[in-house]
């Protein structure tokens, strides 16, 4: 006669547990909890029964036992050929992983301004950055719910957020291909609707005007930090009768088209044109030529939102923090000397 080990099925109820272990179903469902009022005993003839019955108890029953969710909800605004980018990739790969190790469930959720976005069963959320959807980050602060915005410093509105300086990086930037002696710098923005772009440019002009190198508008090309906005922006720039010998350009996968384009036109990198990105993307490492870039700490920023969000989720001291972190400069080969 051959035995089949009972698999877990919706047929186990927290009844059985608790007549499999001679304990009420209050007891089990306390054990099952993780409340500290159930007796050594008991316990323990709890957890044996739950093992011997294979019974896995329904998360939904935990949550609406404990009053707490470990659901986190991650909202990000939707943009054209995101599931093809590097920040957003990133972002995923460490809010997923921080997940998985505090045994946190994650949800996704895609938004644009008009969404109507329901927390209902949300035990937190994490906001990948406010582009025209800070309605939604209101209603969540307003619903009492722990919060932390990302790649966006939020300076008024009491609510914990993680931002990388990207003013620091726009300043990065320019600085070095200064020191490399380049004066006709110029700027291939991302989509300035994002603060993220709109302070790579501030940084821009900042470090223009601390080198006392004057500012030029023609030579900011803002885009929508696309390859397609940024191939034109390159034709534009590469065709000027007083064309630039450097360009920052506010992203790496901007940067590589730009490269493209230039060597489309007849151009050697970095002999005719010095160029420094923004991301440090490992596609910049494959090329004919490695690309210069600034890097900005994606994955830290998103595991770093998942442990400000546990603890905002555990604590009853909602202690509000704005973090600012760092850029550094990869020097590689797609920037030289005048």
């Amino acid at each position: 006669m051959v035995r089949i080990k009972k698999s877990p099925s919706q047929n186990i109820s927290i009844e059985d547990v608790a007549k499999r272990a001679g304990v009420s179903i209050t007891t089990v469902s306390r054990v099952i909890n993780k409340l500290p009022s159930v007796k050594g005993k008991n316990k323990q003839k709890v957890l044996d029964a739950v093992k011997e019955l294979n019974f896995q108890p329904s998360v939904l029953a935990q949550r609406l036992a404990t009053g707490k969710s470990n659901v986190i909800a991650l909202v990000v605004p939707r943009y054209e050929g995101m599931f093809y980018s590097f920040y957003l990739l990133e972002l995923l790969r460490g809010i997923g992983t921080l997940c998985e190790v505090l045994k946190l469930d994650l949800l996704l959720r895609l938004t644009d301004a008009s969404s109507v976005i329901s927390f209902r069963g949300v035990g937190g959320v994490i906001f990948a950055d406010i582009i025209t959807n800070r309605q939604q980050l209101e209603q969540a602060l307003s619903q009492k719910l722990p919060v932390v915005v990302i790649n966006n410093y939020v300076k008024d509105l009491d609510v914990t957020c993680i931002a990388v300086d990207n003013k620091l990086g726009g300043i990065q930037a320019v600085d070095y291909l200064v020191s490399l002696g380049h004066k006709k710098i110029a700027h291939i923005t991302g989509d300035v609707i994002t603060q993220a772009a709109a302070d790579r440019l501030a940084g821009y002009k900042e470090a223009l005007v601390k080198n006392n190198i004057a500012l030029r508008q023609d030579y900011i090309f803002q885009t929508d930090y696309s390859r397609g906005a940024a191939r034109i922006a390159a034709e534009k720039m590469l065709k000027m009768a007083d064309a630039p010998s450097a360009v920052f350009v506010a992203s790496d996968s901007m940067a590589l088209e730009v490269m493209a384009v230039a060597r489309e036109l007849g151009k050697k990198i970095p002999e005719d044109l010095s160029i420094i990105g923004f991301d440090d993307n490992p596609s910049g490492l494959y090329g004919a030529i490695s690309l210069t870039t600034i890097r900005q700490p994606l994955v830290k920023m998103a595991q770093e939102s998942v442990k400000e969000l546990n603890q905002l989720m555990a604590s009853k001291n909602k202690e509000v923090k704005k973090i600012i972190l760092p850029t550094e400069l990869v020097i590689r080969e797609s920037c030289q000397s005048i």
